[in-house]
């Protein structure tokens, strides 16, 4: 007689508990769709539009896949209600890849359930999700190799194994951090799990992946390696290493959230014991991540999908040792969420979302675009015929091509920022350019002779955002001192 016992299949894995499950998702769902537009565009989606619109294999700071998708959005109606619906729909994965990696790691409905609401109320991944970006992609790219390696782990195939490979190269064209995450994920199993190696499964998802970001790499060798260029922009922007040491203790105890601490303290005492000892590369690649992110000078959210992992070993553990009550659970869930909600998503008054912006700074970032470009606007109608406008960021270029328009602004724009810089300058001589951002006219002056500042930049309610905060202005520059081709590599600049 057959022995089962010996053979790998999904019912050693306990059924997702849909009913509860969903219930989490809906809910988690409808307060996100509640202040979904409350707001308004930030510049990081106006610059992944733009980028989708000059499609590519990579860009200075990402890879193509948030670009696309964002182009994609942005052809269906509603203006920014598609990209947000993206990003609800990005982050209710996590919540679901969240109960289905508790369920690979031994938790039955309870864990599936505590894992799923602990990511569902996790401060740095509901603000993750106030938007469309790489974030909350690369987020969910995290929870979905988690997954799919915990199950190639258990059911030891290649076609398990495959799987996680081909998810580990799309993650990897969305965002480069999936990187350290696969570096973790290999120094955890040389550590705990090394006869896996011996079979043929994890090297070829290796190669799966690296055929899938091989464009990715192809395009950066053309283009002098710009997103590594990039990354060293921002490590220096952030201190190096020791400006990103503080980012550990902010990540661990603030951005988790504060009521979520005991469940990933949990979690690390479930992988360090021997009942956790077979998932402990899980446990790896979190130590892995906030190690290599905070050598590099990488920003405090960039560890955060590791959070996941830790949450659903936690909510195994409390399953299976309960130290607190459903109770005291439900508390711990609901404070985080409360507090979630207050610094990452647009639910309090404009002036306060402001006097936040120490705490969050996106939330106003996605106020004040539609008055910004009535501004613009205005100004741009006093312009002699054939002048065009030139702006110091992504932001505020795409605002103006996305929101100009319908607000009658007919007139060129470009900018020299990130990637607007590899998409070249306009052609001809630039005679009147209506030049708009965050520069001085000791600047502006290198490249024009003649430069009158028209109007600083105005913000609704008084609020201090990117703009207003480095007295970003209007300027009519005249006289140029070259073709837009001789100004263009001054003007570029990566930051």
């Amino acid at each position: 007689m057959l022995d089962t016992r010996k053979l790998p299949s999904d019912s050693r894995v306990a059924a997702l508990a849909w009913r509860p499950l969903l219930a989490v998702v809906a809910v988690a769902g409808l307060v996100h769709a509640a202040v979904a537009t409350r707001f308004g565009w930030h510049r990081d989606e106006f610059y992944y539009v733009i980028s989708g619109r000059h499609l590519a294999w990579g860009y200075p700071d990402q890879p193509p896949l948030t670009p696309l998708l964002a182009r994609l959005a942005t052809e269906l109606p509603g203006g920014v209600l598609p990209l947000r619906v993206l990003a609800i729909a990005a982050q209710l994965g996590c919540v679901l890849l969240a109960a289905k990696l508790a369920a690979e790691l031994g938790g039955r409905g309870r864990a599936q359930v505590l894992a799923a609401a602990a990511v569902a109320v996790c401060p740095v991944f509901v603000a993750g999700s106030m938007l469309f970006g790489t974030t909350v992609t690369d987020q969910l790219a995290w929870a979905a190799v988690f997954v799919t390696v915990a199950r190639a782990l258990r059911l030891g195939s290649v076609r398990a194994w495959l799987t996680a490979g081909v998810v580990a190269g799309i993650g990897l064209e969305n965002k480069a951090t999936v990187g350290v995450l696969l570096l973790g994920l290999l120094v955890g199993l040389v550590a705990v799990r090394r006869p896996v190696l011996r079979t043929p499964g994890p090297w070829l998802a290796a190669a799966v992946a690296a055929v899938l970001v091989a464009p990715n790499v192809v395009w950066n060798a053309q283009h002098g390696w710009a997103q590594f260029r990039m990354a060293g922009v921002l490590s220096a922007e952030q201190g190096g290493a020791l400006g990103a040491l503080p980012n550990v203790p902010l990540l661990l105890l603030v951005l988790a959230g504060p009521p979520l601490i005991a469940l990933w303290l949990l979690g690390v005492r479930r992988l360090c014991s021997a009942a956790g000892r077979e998932h402990r590369w899980v446990l790896v690649v979190a130590v892995t991540a906030l190690v290599v992110f905070t050598a590099g000078g990488g920003k405090s959210y960039y560890a955060a999908p590791a959070l996941l992992g830790l949450f659903a070993a936690g909510a195994v553990r409390a399953e299976a040792r309960p130290l607190a009550g459903p109770r005291r659970w439900a508390t711990a869930l609901g404070l985080s969420g409360v507090f979630a909600v207050l610094i990452g998503l647009p639910v309090l008054p404009l002036r306060a979302e402001s006097a936040l912006a120490a705490v969050n700074p996106q939330l106003v970032e996605t106020a004040g675009w539609p008055e910004f470009t009535r501004q613009v606007t205005a100004a741009a109608d006093t312009l002699p015929p054939g002048s065009s406008i030139f702006t110091s960021n992504y932001g505020e270029a795409g605002a103006l091509t996305l929101l100009g328009p319908a607000a009658g602004l007919h007139v060129p724009v470009s900018s020299a920022h990130n990637g607007y810089l590899l998409w070249g300058p306009p052609a001809g001589t630039p005679d009147t350019v209506l030049c708009v951002g965050e520069w001085g006219p000791a600047y502006l002056h290198r490249f024009w002779s003649d430069v009158r500042e028209i109007a600083p930049i105005t913000a609704p309610d008084g609020i201090t955002n990117e703009e207003t905060g480095h007295h970003a202005a209007i300027y009519e520059c005249r006289r140029p001192r070259g073709t837009w081709a001789q100004l263009w590599p001054g003007l570029s600049h990566l930051d």
